[in-house]
């Protein structure tokens, strides 16, 4: 892939901009910044997925690990019994990056991993895909 390990971070570190090119976020609000010591720093963040008739907002807290260009995704309240999520950025060139993104959740109510599970899914598979292409748009295609 052709950008840098830094570059993937900032993308995925931009939660503001999520409602633009995220599958299923529908709206982004940041409510708290907690600049922490070494270049890390703390957000909590409220996110609204839609999807036809079905609306949920959570809040999660995100941890933006610079120097170990890791993100960190804890889930604080919401439609989930628990939910996690993590970025690992890994440079692998100069312009080239391994970005491992793991996720593990489940929702509170039967019904509602029924209705929103498997859509939940596929929305989560194309994560990783939709910041690659929105690196290519944002930071222009670089061939490696």
């Amino acid at each position: 892939m052709g950008h840098s390990a830094a570059d993937m971070f900032d993308l995925v570190a931009d939660v503001e901009r999520y409602p633009e090119f995220v599958p299923l976020c529908r709206a982004l609000k940041v409510r708290q910044r907690t600049p922490g010591g070494e270049g890390i720093e703390t957000i909590v963040a409220d996110m609204t997925v839609s999807f036809k008739l079905v609306r949920e907002s959570f809040r999660s807290r995100v941890t933006l690990d610079r120097p170990k260009l890791q993100i960190l995704v804890e889930y604080l309240q919401g439609p989930f019994s628990h939910m996690q999520n993590r970025w690992t950025f890994t440079p692998t060139g100069e312009q080239s990056c391994e970005i491992e993104f793991f996720i593990d959740y489940e929702f509170r109510s039967r019904m509602l991993g029924v209705l929103m599970g498997s859509m939940f899914d596929a929305a989560f598979r194309r994560f990783a895909t939709a910041f690659e292409a929105r690196a290519d748009q944002v930071y222009g295609r670089k061939t490696a």
